[in-house]
């Protein structure tokens, strides 16, 4: 089957091209009778949007605007498929024609080519990082599910190339562009994105990822771990390089003894597990963290190739974010609230007497 649908219950198909006419997703397995409206899911998608102006963002003007088309009545999701529509309305695509037959470093433009034997060449077509405004769409439904069980999931930025966050204040996240939980290590990272974006290069970083009020007995055994959903929908992510949940690879360094998360009547002592064991979450916090790597499009000069296999070197233009922090910290966002809503409804499926509503 191909990879453009994710989950099992709440299952989402997205479609699009970054310089398509338009992008969007389908949610299937919706739960009806939750509260739902543009505005919604509208508020989540502006966290995401290019062209807000920051240091690190690529200067496309996107309003990122979204339309419900389906499985909404009265106010209310009605059980049946939801389909939102975002439309492209500042696609430059004259901008790669230089790259109609040149491969860019770092991106998919060589393996799509080898895959289907065609590519897209306007900013990476279904490979562009603009496909992920479609999950964060389907993630703000999936939220309002959340919302009716207790479950928060919130995302931050706690290292960007070098410079690493110092707190975990999670007041601090929402003042400061780049969601880093620690204000001064957020100001360091700014003059870092600005003296990077000066010398036409682009730097990565970490995102956390908490989700709080996650019952335990969420995941399945073998296949399906929670641990293994969670790192197949944040790899899924094209920037993500890396996954670590909990003591993640430090724990490679812990004894069991120390890596062991004690228990007490009253809960688990640690954390070292991240809320996740043997696949199945205990009933503490969910701690995530992914690696994300720098934006490829970069305007210093590359060695490539052509189609025809021809050396080249290449200044990539056009319009690109010199990091994908902070936008990517509510796509990761987005990924841990889906996940988390599949299982929950999977849950159900299998013991309602233990995950029905009325136990939440």
């Amino acid at each position: 089957m191909p990879g453009n649908t994710f989950g099992q219950y709440f299952r989402i198909t997205t479609w699009g091209e970054s310089h398509g006419p338009a992008l969007g997703v389908v949610i299937d397995g919706c739960p009806p009778g939750l509260v739902l409206d543009e505005a919604v899911i509208q508020k989540t998608l502006d966290k995401r949007r290019p062209g807000k102006g920051g240091a690190a963002e690529s200067p496309r003007k996107e309003p990122d605007q979204v339309k419900i088309l389906s499985g909404i009545f009265e106010g209310h999701t009605t059980g049946t498929p939801i389909l939102l529509i975002i439309r492209n309305q500042d696609a430059q695509s004259r901008a790669y024609d230089q790259l109609r037959d040149v491969f860019r470093p770092g991106h998919g433009d060589y393996t799509y080519w080898k895959k289907y034997g065609i590519r897209d060449h306007r900013g990476g077509g279904r490979a562009s990082g603009r496909e992920t405004a479609a999950r964060v769409a389907a993630a703000a439904v999936a939220q309002v599910f959340l919302n009716t069980v207790g479950i928060s999931v919130i995302a931050y930025t706690v290292a960007l190339g070098k410079v690493k966050a110092q707190k975990r204040d999670l007041d601090a996240v929402k003042q400061n562009r780049l969601f880093c939980p620690d204000l001064k290590a957020a100001k360091k990272m700014e003059e870092r994105i600005t003296d990077v974006r000066s010398r036409g290069d682009s730097v990565g970083g970490i995102v956390e990822i908490l989700a709080t009020g996650v019952p335990p007995g969420l995941g399945e055994p073998v296949f399906d771990k929670l641990d293994a959903e969670l790192a197949k929908g944040l790899m899924s992510i094209g920037a993500v390089k890396g996954v670590e949940i909990g003591a993640g690879f430090r724990a490679a360094e812990l004894l069991g003894s120390e890596n062991n998360d004690p228990l007490a009547p009253e809960g688990f002592l640690s954390n070292n597990s991240g809320g996740i064991l043997a696949g199945i979450s205990n009933g503490d916090y969910l701690v995530v963290r992914t690696a994300v790597k720098p934006i490829p499009s970069i305007s210093k000069e590359q060695d490539t190739m052509t189609v025809s296999e021809k050396p080249v070197k290449l200044k990539v233009g056009g319009r690109h974010d010199a990091s994908a922090i902070p936008r990517i910290v509510h796509v990761c966002e987005a990924m841990v609230r889906l996940v988390l809503t599949d299982h929950i409804l999977r849950a159900r499926a299998l013991t309602p007497e233990i995950f029905g509503p009325k136990f939440f």
